[in-house]
């Protein structure tokens, strides 16, 4: 099977393979900022298949992996026009893998493991119909996509497409929503709660804010939906007999837009008792469509903005978005199986395209 011997054939990649490696890859922890394992294994076996790979550095022991199939000249090879492209990170905790007669269970079975397998296969399979495409491993997604941007200052030329992986139930994804984090700052005076005259609250000035954020109209977009606001995280006082002097909380909108005007309007109906900062931005992405493929949106966001020297992008693969990030995360082996025939063919279109 795949990966359990050294001098394994390049012949087509079948489905019990791709399953084989699903389950070899969520052995390996790579909690976010762990990933040099599971590269290193990566690594030996894309050489092991005939692969030019190489590791890009990100930081630390953490590499990218870029791989394009050798032609057995020993000559530098060009690159495809086609990148097929996913994380090798996970989220915690890890999750060792096991399996029943339908899915692969454990921590990055579908986010995003069990779709290296799917993209290893069906590029196998594409080379063995005088297809080359290339292969984009990346560190860092579940948390800053880090790898994603040094892998954007090492696209090499003549990428045109660049298929990225996330769980999307083999769907096609129209757009991926964007992120907007916002903080919102308030700030009192301490005084004896026996005498809260003698303060300023700053908790009560938080709550009126964000009350009328919770209340302001938010964009939408016909195909893609509405933009959506998450109060993630709130804090503040010091004690229940102390009128508080600080008080903080994190929000999240997912964007379906331009922000110009959402920024404008987070910031008046916040009103002037809080401070607004924007500490983070991830754009909205309307991307390529492909005919005949059932289309979804992505409400959640992906290392695509970050990787634009790479083409033009696609969001496709394998799991439910529902499942990752959960302790009970699965794949079906039945979508992974369908990913590998989507992968070829989605392939094959995008080389007729001019």
């Amino acid at each position: 099977m795949f990966g359990l011997r050294s001098g394994v054939s390049s012949a087509i990649l079948s489905s019990m393979d791709a399953v084989t490696l699903t389950r070899q890859l969520v052995d390996i922890e790579s909690i976010t900022g762990n990933e040099a394992a599971v590269g290193n294994y990566l690594y030996g076996e894309l050489c092991r298949l005939g692969y030019q790979t190489r590791k890009m550095p990100v930081e630390g022991d953490r590499f990218n992996l870029y791989a394009i199939p050798e032609d057995g000249s020993r000559k530098p090879q060009a690159a495809p026009s086609i990148t097929f492209s996913t994380h090798m990170d996970t989220v915690p905790p890890f999750i060792p893998s096991s399996e029943d007669e339908s899915r692969i269970l454990g921590r990055g079975s579908c986010d995003a493991k069990g779709i290296i397998a799917a993209q290893i296969a069906a590029a196998e399979r594409l080379r063995q119909q005088g297809v080359r495409v290339g292969l984009l491993f990346v560190v860092g997604e579940e948390r800053d996509s880090l790898g994603a941007e040094v892998a954007n200052k090492h696209a090499p030329s003549g990428c045109r497409f660049l298929v990225n992986g996330e769980p999307t139930e083999n769907l096609i994804a129209l757009a991926s929503k964007g992120t907007l984090r916002v903080e919102i700052t308030a700030r009192g005076k301490m005084a004896h709660s026996a005498y809260p005259e003698l303060g300023e609250s700053a908790i009560d000035k938080l709550i009126a804010a964000l009350a009328r954020l919770r209340e302001m109209p938010l964009p939408s977009d016909p195909e893609v939906g509405p933009c959506t606001l998450n109060i993630g995280t709130i804090e503040g006082g010091r004690a229940p007999n102390v009128i508080p002097d600080c008080a903080h909380a994190d929000l999240l909108f997912r964007l379906v837009g331009p922000t110009d005007d959402l920024r404008r309007q987070i910031v008046e109906a916040a009103g002037d008792q809080v401070e607004v900062t924007f500490p983070l931005e991830i754009p909205f992405v309307r991307l390529r469509t492909i005919e005949g493929v059932p289309r979804m949106t992505a409400a959640f966001t992906t290392d695509i903005p970050k990787l634009t020297n790479w083409g033009e992008p696609l969001l496709i693969g394998p799991g439910s978005i529902h499942l990752a990030h959960t302790d009970g995360e699965y794949i079906e082996k039945q979508q992974l199986h369908d990913a590998i025939d989507l992968y070829c063919k989605v392939a094959k279109m995008l080389l007729r395209i001019q």
